[in-house]
């Protein structure tokens, strides 16, 4: 991303920001409530058109006007809240709005067995997790599993390159937490650009390879991970430098 601003009315939400993520790498953003990182996500996922600048992959400078162009153009994200259905079983929930279909007397009808068997294959393959029971409702499910079918679903798009996790921990327990790093860490081995967004410092440095500070609007900096500390990325999200 080259030069993004954001404005909404006469309120800039986004003023010149530049921020790079690559395959293989885990890219933290941190930064107060209000600093900018849900909009500059919305950006990146085509929920939101930037007022000025521009978003490229792969050499590739990209006009996307929706969620679905991200999607197309190998980015999605995994939300905080993530857009699960309670009432449906994981392979519902990873297929919902893509169902699979096969031809019954030349009338299409849901495949749920092959919907199941390849939401047990992504499961295992790309998270390694195995589900106790695949007919269970998803709101039975742990709050890191329910995660790991968030993950899946997305995964499971052809072409995925950047995905966007949002505070994928802030409702987890110790064990969950652990559990959901090691799950970012197997999809940066698998090459993919894992963008996290976090307010946990821990989480940050335990899985990030470098961390982009957002600041009123404005990227503060960016620092690697293994050459930082905590309380520096903590002075660049208050603007320590500024107060000196």
């Amino acid at each position: 991303m080259r030069n993004i601003s954001k404005r909404f009315g006469g309120v800039t939400a986004l003023s010149d920001v530049d921020l790079d993520a690559y395959a293989g790498e885990v890219l933290a953003i941190v930064g107060d409530n209000g600093a900018g990182k849900s909009t500059l996500i919305k950006i990146l996922t085509g929920v939101y058109q930037p007022s000025e600048g521009q978003i490229m992959v792969g050499g590739e400078t990209l006009e996307m006007t929706n969620h679905s162009d991200a999607i197309a153009k190998g980015i999605d994200a995994v939300y905080q809240t993530l857009a699960l259905a309670d009432h449906l079983d994981p392979a519902a929930n990873m297929f919902l709005g893509n169902e699979l279909t096969k031809s019954f007397f030349g009338i299409p009808v849901l495949d749920n067995k092959k919907m199941r068997s390849e939401t047990e294959r992504v499961l295992f393959e790309r998270l390694g997790l195995t589900l106790r029971s695949m007919d269970a409702a998803t709101e039975s499910l742990s709050g890191g599993q329910r995660q790991a079918v968030a993950i899946a679903r997305a995964v499971y798009t052809e072409g995925l390159r950047v995905l966007v996790m949002d505070e994928p921990t802030a409702a987890l327990g110790p064990q969950e937490t652990a559990r959901t790093l090691k799950l970012i860490e197997a999809l940066k081995a698998q090459g993919l650009a894992v963008i996290l967004i976090s307010h946990s410092l821990d989480d940050v440095f335990q899985v990030s390879d470098r961390v982009h500070v957002q600041r009123r609007g404005q990227c503060a900096g960016v620092v690697k991970t293994s050459e930082s500390s905590q309380q520096e990325v903590l002075g660049l999200i208050v603007g320590a430098e500024e107060a000196a």
